[in-house]
């Protein structure tokens, strides 16, 4: 805010009157006394400054790019293109190169970190093992059933002949 300085009639010559009622001499900036002292220098800004993050460029954007470089035909109009876009003629050159040789996947982004091999056969060994897994419940199953059978048998005092079971059943 600027302090408005009006001469009072009252006042002499090489004296001045500030918005504040104070009579002061003018400074030779031609500010006046109380307007120097009110204004105060801010710190730094200690705030860092904002970076753009990298473009990562689709490869259907190269080839509209490539598309629109190839339609140009008058002097000047690629490198309008070029800033209009911001990019550079070594990024056209190369990508030139990638579309000739026919490499599209070159022009997409590349995943980053380790590449995830598929064995073809873990799914067909993953599903064996579970089948294996229920068959064992099964079978942990029969077995109790088979020893509490026995037991009551024990018990009731009723013999059993398994191996006779089996020859009627043949």
């Amino acid at each position: 805010m600027e302090n408005k300085v009006k001469i009072d009639k009252n006042t002499e010559k090489g004296e001045q009157m500030t918005a504040g009622g104070t009579k002061g001499a003018r400074r030779a900036t031609g500010v006046p006394p109380a307007a120097a002292e009110s204004v105060q220098k801010s710190p730094p800004d200690p705030e860092v400054s904002f970076q753009r993050r990298r473009r990562n460029l689709t490869a259907a954007y190269k080839l509209k790019i490539l598309r629109k470089i190839d339609e140009c035909t008058e002097p000047g109009q690629v490198g309008a293109l070029l800033r209009r876009e911001g990019l550079y003629s070594s990024n056209i050159t190369r990508w030139r190169k990638q579309r000739d040789q026919g490499i599209l996947t070159a022009m997409t982004p590349k995943k980053r970190g380790r590449k995830k091999v598929k064995n073809p056969v873990a799914n067909e060994v993953a599903k064996l093992q579970r089948e294996n897994e229920k068959l064992r419940k099964k079978l942990w199953q029969a077995e109790q059933i088979i020893e509490v059978q026995k037991k009551i048998s024990e018990i009731l005092g009723i013999e059993q002949n398994l191996d006779e079971i089996e020859e009627i059943d043949s």
